[in-house]
């Protein structure tokens, strides 16, 4: 391309992809060859403003500017109007940087997805890449374990674990191999992070998962990947061939002696591998079955060997640590819940995407102010946080900042940051037959109080909803929502009360209307 030549950002982002990023790309190129304009065409990360995509940013002298949601049939009126140089049409959003979605946040670990090239490893240093790990390979690695502790950072998965106390296990334990484990396995519904953050800067995972290899003496890693997302899958094979060709990852990593290699490794489609140690089971070639703790991965996890098994999240907060320090990530936050949390915002929502802000902000802000309440245009109802295994809450609850421990002491959970809302026309007991009829068919079928008692769930709401013998049947279905928590093996029948329970007590009108027919399903 000439130096006069205009740079066009198109996303590839899996969400962009979804409603035709890739024709409006072929557009701008035609277009600008129609015309004999030069034009260079770069397909970055999406910004996390799900509701106006495509978004195509042009970059001019003073920043970039937005245009948005395009279509590829409206990409000769966007050049008729002058788009390169900033011109001004229907589209026009004005300088990225400058929305008030963009301005709201703390754009931490999502700092560079949507501005550079993800597969770009000149873009991704330009952008302060690799700061982090250059940091700490002039450390010990019980020196990063205790910034990484120091952060207060911990677990992005759902268990909100300290990090640092994982990472200090792993390190002190004796073994002549240790591994690091991805867990992108992102299933949850109304959760897309992971994935957004794969898609649009796969560097900074695999730079986070080296930083945890150098920290605990680990010379192999493996990120498991769901199956369902090709993009990412894309996107992180081709990133580690790169990183492997300058020497970032491999038998030397920057030349320092380290190993560490890296694969990605493919799911089959199962929610139970979201759950570490039946993770790790599949990772080994077996059937993805949830194994009894102790012993802890830390100790005993892949192959039988000490593991660090965390989210992408996690992984991808640490060079930021590195770079800046512990403090200046605690900083961020409230009470015991530090740093910030990609919050992921869907369901009956008129302005839905990512939005990453440090802990402790309300719900209702997020929900109402960011997200600018339902699509429907109805009240809200019920929100649910944190998955499909997170509790609903009610409209007066959304006052209740974003910490594990605030919403922990509603009966709540912060899970994966997802939100998906609700307005007023849904049904509870409907959603809470949903919450007994995944956990039926995503049980790996190792425990009874999950395989046996979720199908029976599924049975008794039925009869709720049908009207038969109601007050015996809440009885039984409050009975045996204390014996899944009480008794199950893992979260995935631990929590699945969480919902039903929550839409029982908060919505129990639902659960007293006139008599439907079972259900068919």
């Amino acid at each position: 391309m000439s130096a006069q030549s205009v740079k066009v950002f198109v996303p590839v982002d899996a969400a962009a992809l979804s409603v035709g990023a890739e024709a409006v790309a072929k557009a701008v190129a035609r277009e600008a060859e129609a015309r004999g304009l030069e034009v260079e065409i770069i397909r970055n990360g999406t910004r996390g403003m799900l509701w106006l995509e495509p978004l195509v940013e042009v970059e001019l002298p003073e920043g970039r500017v937005a245009y948005g949601p395009v279509a590829a049939r409206d990409v000769a009126g966007l050049f008729d109007a002058g788009f390169l140089s900033g011109g001004t049409h229907a589209l026009s959003l004005g300088k990225t940087v400058e929305l008030d979605w963009m301005k709201r946040q703390q754009r931490v670990t999502f700092e560079r997805i949507g501005v550079t090239d993800p597969l770009s490893l000149a873009d991704y240093r330009s952008h302060d890449g690799l700061k982090g790990l250059q940091y700490a390979l002039s450390l010990t690695g019980a020196e990063i374990v205790e910034m990484v502790k120091a952060s207060g950072l911990r677990g992005r998965g759902g268990a909100g674990f300290p990090t640092g106390i994982k990472w200090k296990t792993v390190h002190d334990a004796k073994a002549e191999q240790k591994y690091i484990v991805c867990n992108a396995d992102e299933g949850d519904s109304g959760t897309f992070a992971d994935r957004m953050l794969m898609e649009g800067d796969p560097f900074l995972l695999i730079e986070g998962m080296t930083i945890a290899a150098v920290a605990v003496g680990a010379t192999r890693g493996y990120i498991y990947l769901r199956s369902e997302y090709p993009h990412a899958h894309k996107a992180l094979s081709r990133a580690i061939l790169k990183a492997e060709a300058v020497g970032l990852l491999g038998d030397s990593v920057l030349g320092t002696g380290h190993a560490f290699h890296l694969e990605v490794r493919l799911g089959a489609g199962a929610y139970i591998c979201g759950e570490e140690t039946s993770l790790l089971e599949s990772l080994e070639g077996k059937r993805a079955i949830v194994r009894a703790k102790p012993p802890i991965p830390a100790l005993k996890g892949l192959f039988g060997k000490p593991t660090i098994v965390n989210n992408v999240l996690s992984f991808a907060a640490v060079p930021w640590i590195l770079q800046h320090g512990a403090q200046a990530y605690a900083d961020y936050g409230m009470g015991r819940s530090r740093g910030t949390l990609p919050v992921q915002l869907g369901g009956n929502i008129k302005r839905g995407g990512l939005i990453e802000l440090a802990f402790g902000i309300p719900l209702r802000e997020i929900i109402e102010d960011m997200g600018g309440g339902t699509r429907s245009g109805r009240p809200i109802r019920a929100v649910q946080v944190g998955g499909p295994l997170g509790a609903y809450l009610t409209a007066a609850q959304l006052d209740t900042p974003m910490d594990y421990e605030a919403l922990a002491a509603i009966k709540a959970m912060l899970g994966h940051g997802g939100i998906v809302v609700f307005d007023d026309t849904v049904d509870m007991a409907r959603q809470a037959r949903f919450a007994f009829e995944f956990c039926a068919k995503e049980s790996c079928g190792k425990c009874t109080p999950c395989r046996i008692g979720a199908t029976r769930g599924v049975e008794v709401m039925d009869r709720i909803i049908a009207g038969v013998e109601r007050p015996k049947n809440i009885a039984v279905l409050r009975d045996l929502n204390k014996l899944m928590t009480d008794a199950s093996l893992c979260a995935m029948g631990g929590l699945t009360p969480m919902p039903v329970m929550s839409a029982l007590n908060h919505f129990a009108e639902d659960f007293d209307r006139p008599s439907l027919p079972l259900a068919a399903e």
